[in-house]
């Protein structure tokens, strides 16, 4: 029993030194990365990391709204301005929307194509600066990947017990999950640095933009006035037995309290 606590303290001891020695080895190599690549590639790296959205407000007949919101939405499905995705689509009485994530070439054959009946009223374009979140998630993940060779490394070894291979084998599996995690953020980086984020909103020329905003508020109103009900029925509903309860109860006391009340007159 001692022999196997002395072995299991000498691998977490080892296992740790080793994430130490890697995690300093990975910084030193990617400061003295940084200082020799810098001058010449920092701008450019920093201008390919950024993820940009686009929001464009289209006004045309209302006729020609849903005529609009198929064309831009077949076009990006059959990919006519190259990669493109579908991510959200709305249609109501007084205004449309679609939302795309579509190479940056194809931003503006779209917007022109769904404003081909109508006008641009208005746009918006902006931008985050990815640079960094991607820049830590390649270290964690060298330093996990150095991590997990170690590891690995440990296991070979001739004198190994079976505790030490089963500690082993539980930090591998953590160390497994936490880079998939890291190379799924990664995808999900790279997939906003190559595409955009674009969303193009349809309004009637003929609805003024007061009374559509009013018409949109009350609607708000109105369905959380629903649901509002909805709730205080619910309460209505689950409070009726404690009334129901409370309500002897009430009349017991109104009785015992009148006696008493009386009685103290009767006594004066």
């Amino acid at each position: 029993m001692m022999n196997t606590q002395k072995h299991l303290t000498h691998i977490t001891l080892l296992a740790a030194l080793t994430l130490l020695a890697a995690c300093n080895q990975q910084y030193e190599y990617g400061a003295v990365a940084e200082r020799a690549e810098a001058p010449a590639s920092e701008t450019s790296a920093s201008a390919a990391m950024l993820a940009y959205e686009h929001r464009v407000n289209i006004e045309l007949p209302a006729e020609q709204i849903p005529q609009r919101l198929t064309a831009a939405r077949e076009a990006c499905a059959q990919a006519k301005f190259g990669e493109c995705h579908i991510l959200n689509i709305r249609q109501d009485k007084y205004a449309s929307s679609l939302t795309v994530r579509v190479l940056p070439a194809g931003v503006e054959p779209l917007i022109a194509l769904a404003g081909e009946a109508g006008k641009v009223a208005s746009r918006h374009t902006s931008a985050e600066d990815l640079s960094e979140a991607v820049k830590d998630n390649r270290q964690q993940q060298a330093r996990l990947t150095a991590y997990a060779k170690r590891l690995d490394e440990l296991t070979r070894r001739s004198n190994i017990t079976v505790a030490e291979l089963i500690e082993l084998a539980r930090e591998q599996a953590s160390i497994e999950q936490q880079l998939e995690h890291l190379s799924q953020a990664s995808r999900t980086q790279q997939r906003r640095i190559d595409t955009n984020l674009l969303t193009l909103n349809f309004s009637d020329t003929k609805v003024d933009t007061g009374w559509r905003d009013f018409g949109q508020a009350l609607g708000d109103l109105l369905e959380k006035l629903l649901k509002g009900t909805a709730v205080a029925l619910s309460l209505l509903v689950y409070g009726l037995p404690f009334l129901l309860l409370f309500f002897p109860v009430l009349l017991l006391w109104r009785f015992a309290w009148r006696r008493f009340v009386g009685r103290k007159k009767v006594a004066t």
